[in-house]
């Protein structure tokens, strides 16, 4: 059989060490052999980061509005130590909060659920999405040290040269100063996407900010999260038997430990970071979570949860062969390529995106996975340990 046709190029975000190397692996063994692959290709790895002044990461965040689809692999957001390590000029921000700026979108993070590894909490019977907001709060901050004694204040000048001024803290010694920042047009576009995902899937939607202590910054959220919701869906979610539920983060933690799953979990941008990480991690691995980025306009962009699995890539180039899962990567591949077929009409890739999706876990729970899923096993087979090459070379010959 000839390979599927492509109309529209996908936009390819490469990364970083070890996903780095899985995402040519999967390219070349899984998806090559099946599809006349088109692709934008943008390289994120750092050292040409590093060499393009950081515009690489803007240019293809505008391809994906271009184009319509992105998928990208994880990249490094260097600390100190990287910044050695790399003999950068500077310490670049965050490749996924540049282009979830630029796109303006909400991320939305679902763990994949499979037969035989039972989540960390026993009464989770669904996946629990996590609904991010991908603008500001400190991704975005401005931050300072202080070293001497002085009186840091927040102040706004308007163009109308009016001036509003509040002392923020009398320093009497070093200490650190960060101002934060959102937008109301952001939060509303946040806002709509949670709701307009909760009635696509008919799943409820939870939202929580910490209004009582941040009576202004998360009040914002929650009153524009209110009015979308009474204004725009409140009749769509009584049509559909859904629920739309406010609650302050740390009652929401509560809630969702004791719940069953099957919901929307709404969070700001910090909060949906550190929540993804935990739900992810509870349900199985931080390798089996996807993760997509939905603009308001209608723009996709999809990449793994996870980082760059640094340890692992050491490993490599030691030499060694890892055990490292990269279901989340390929996961990432098969929504941008579904979505790409979806919005081009061509139904054969979105039936390929769904076979090497079920092929990948039919291998799994049949007891072939890589060592993270190794240790959380139930199955009635006994889990058979093999390294990334191997489980790949396992879904491509069920593929066949």
């Amino acid at each position: 059989m000839g390979k599927i046709q492509m109309k529209t190029p996908i936009v390819e975000m490469d990364g970083d060490e070890m996903t780095r190397v899985i995402w040519e692996q999967i390219k070349t063994r899984l998806l090559e052999p099946f599809i006349d692959l088109k692709t934008v290709y943008f390289d994120l790895g750092l050292p040409n980061r590093e060499a393009t002044g950081d515009q690489v990461t803007e240019d293809a965040a505008n391809a994906v509005k271009e184009y319509g689809v992105g998928v990208k692999c994880a990249t490094i957001t260097p600390n100190a130590q990287r910044m050695e390590e790399y003999g950068l000029s500077q310490m670049w921000k965050s490749p996924n909060g540049t282009i979830r700026a630029i796109l303006d979108g909400t991320v939305f993070r679902t763990p994949i659920m499979i037969d035989g590894i039972s989540p960390a909490v026993r009464n989770w019977e669904s996946p629990i999405t996590i609904a991010r907001h991908a603008y500001g709060d400190i991704y975005k901050a401005v931050e300072y040290r202080v070293e001497t004694p002085g009186k840091a204040e927040l102040v706004f000048t308007g163009d109308d040269g009016t001036e509003n001024r509040q002392t923020i803290f009398q320093f009497e010694g070093p200490g650190v100063i960060q101002g934060q920042h959102n937008r109301d047009a952001s939060i509303r576009s946040f806002a709509r996407a949670c709701f307009q995902y909760a009635v696509d899937r008919k799943q409820d939607l939870w939202f929580s900010t910490k209004d009582t202590i941040s009576k202004v910054y998360d009040r914002d959220f929650k009153d524009i999260f209110e009015d979308v919701y009474l204004t725009e869906y409140q009749d769509k979610f009584e049509q559909l038997g859904l629920k739309y539920f406010y609650t302050l983060i740390d009652d929401a933690v509560a809630r969702v430990i004791r719940s069953k799953g099957g919901f929307i979990w709404a969070c700001k941008n910090y909060d949906g970071d550190v929540m993804s990480d935990m739900v992810s991690t509870a349900f199985g691995s931080l390798a089996m979570m996807t993760s997509v980025l939905v603009s308001p306009d209608g723009k996709y962009e999809y990449e793994a949860a996870h980082g760059t699995v640094t340890k692992h890539y050491y490993r490599y180039q030691q030499g060694e062969t890892p055990s490292t899962n990269p279901v989340a990567t390929l996961f990432a591949w098969t929504g941008a390529l579904r979505k790409r077929g979806e919005l081009d009409g061509i139904q054969e890739l979105q039936d390929f995106a769904d076979r090497l999706e079920k092929c990948t876990l039919d291998v799994i729970q049949e007891g072939t996975m890589t060592k993270d899923l190794a240790g959380l096993w139930e199955g009635k087979t006994a889990a058979r340990t093999v390294s990334t090459d191997e489980f790949l070379a396992a879904i491509l010959q069920r593929m066949n």
